[in-house]
């Protein structure tokens, strides 16, 4: 398991492998296949968990909710991490790892 306190606005996460997702509603049920460990997520919880699918910077995230809901930038921004710092607790998500970056010969 990663350490979810890695999880910063310029980390890039990615939802796991060896999990199961389902939209009931407008809301998410996960199931982690290892564990056998269900978590329900609410609306926006659901929406983040949906941006997540594919490869996304932290940052990216919480400008989208910011735009989406009524939240001010700072709680979105705390919120966010937090709920990405839990789903990457119970092995539902990963950090992707930064692209090496060339430096000049």
């Amino acid at each position: 398991m990663q350490d979810q306190n890695a999880i910063s606005l310029e980390s890039t996460v990615v939802v796991a492998k060896g999990q199961v997702s389902s939209e009931v509603g407008d809301e998410v049920v996960i199931m982690h296949v290892e564990s056998g460990q269900y978590l329900g997520l609410n609306s926006s919880g659901a929406r983040i968990w949906n941006l997540v699918q594919e490869p996304r910077k932290v940052s990216e995230i919480r400008d989208v909710i910011v735009k989406e809901y009524d939240v001010e930038p700072d709680r979105c921004q705390d919120d966010v991490l937090a709920l990405l710092r839990q789903l990457a607790a119970r092995g539902l998500l990963e950090l992707v790892a930064a692209a090496p970056v060339a430096l000049p010969v």
